[in-house]
């Protein structure tokens, strides 16, 4: 049987674990915002499997999903 943890320190896999949960959390709560929001591009690239360790989540959870949208926005 093929074990993908062969070979790894009990360290590396809580880290692994961890690094994974970490992810996840912030996955969801962008996701979430994003979907609350309509943001229908960023639910997209939030969506895509590309792991950033939750970086690109963060940016969006904090900083461009607190922007306002310009289709909505009067002169």
């Amino acid at each position: 049987m093929n074990n993908p943890f062969n070979g790894m320190a009990p360290g590396q896999i809580v880290l692994f674990a961890l690094a994974i949960a970490w992810t996840l959390v912030w996955k969801g709560f962008a996701l979430w915002k994003a979907a609350r929001k309509a943001d229908k591009w960023w639910f997209i690239v939030l969506l895509l499997p590309i792991n950033t360790i939750g970086i690109l989540e963060i940016l969006y959870f904090f900083f461009f999903g607190n922007r306002k949208s310009l289709a909505g926005k009067e002169e």
